[in-house]
């Protein structure tokens, strides 16, 4: 493993097997790629327990210098996760259950968060599942993937993707899609500019795989101090952006880092860049 967190050699996963399947997914982390795969038959719900241990994960990559890009996914091909485990809420668990660390999911509330999330969505997002693939900083989608929110239809309602979504599509669309329950296809959303792409679902994990490496290419400080500047000025004009900026400390990490002054000599040198974080 170089410094950068990218081996020079193909690595075995290293694998967090043991707990996590009790807890309904699992981890497998290769070459700075952490992927987290839901795994509860029979359409990968999520309980607030499977949330919470989600959460933990998630707060270990972020714990983890190695881990650079995080891919999630469910298994099986039917289900991406159909949302909220209701059976769970006929046991008693509430809507409004404490689901950890992250919210729901895992990694969708986690402030500052440093690892980019990447959605591969292998088929059905439902409800809380669309909700999560929604605050992915990346999606690819199966071609036979399919996106919707049942939520009004149970008489409860989707809380993330009423926020989420009326600033993903078209309006009307958005609206159709939480008072309807219209059934979004891996086309709609790779037309609308939800996914980064749609691949043919054999090939799925092979190209969110191929764009956390990209990712992970690229400097952590650089990588941070994006995240965070897309974080901090979503409601500010570009000029009262600029001028913010300017006092993040993820900004002046980045441009005063030692990674600023190997990347342009790994340039000029015409080599790969060794980042150290620093």
């Amino acid at each position: 493993m170089t410094e950068s967190g990218q081996s020079t050699t193909p690595a075995e996963p290293r694998s967090r097997t043991d707990a996590d399947v009790r807890a309904g997914f699992r981890v497998a982390i290769t070459d700075g790629v952490a992927l987290l795969t839901i795994d509860r038959p029979k359409a990968n719900a999520i309980d607030a327990a499977t949330s919470v241990a989600m959460g933990q994960a998630f707060l270990a990559f972020e714990a983890d210098p190695t881990v650079r890009v995080a891919i999630v996914t469910g298994a099986g091909e039917r289900f991406f996760s159909a949302g909220w485990d209701l059976s769970a809420a006929g046991e008693g668990e509430a809507f409004d259950s404490d689901y950890g660390a992250g919210g729901f999911g895992g990694f969708v509330d986690l402030p500052n968060r440093t690892v980019p999330v990447i959605a591969a969505v292998n088929g059905m997002a439902v409800g809380g599942g669309f909700e999560i693939a929604m605050a992915a900083d990346f999606l690819i989608a199966a071609d036979h993937a399919q996106f919707f929110l049942p939520e009004a239809s149970l008489g409860i309602l989707p809380d993330a993707g009423s926020v989420r979504l009326p600033r993903m599509l078209p309006p009307h669309v958005a609206r159709e899609v939480l008072y309807a329950g219209r059934r979004l296809s891996a086309a709609d959303v790779e037309r609308f500019g939800i996914a980064n792409r749609v691949v043919p679902g054999s090939d799925l994990l092979v190209a969110a795989t191929e764009l956390a490496l990209r990712i992970a290419a690229s400097a952590p400080l650089s990588v941070a101090a994006i995240m965070d500047i897309e974080r901090c000025t979503a409601s500010l004009d570009p000029i009262e952006a600029m001028l913010f900026i300017k006092g993040l400390p993820s900004y002046r990490a980045c441009i005063d880092s030692d990674d600023a002054n190997e990347g342009t000599a790994a340039f000029a040198e015409r080599r790969s860049p060794i980042w150290s974080g620093r």
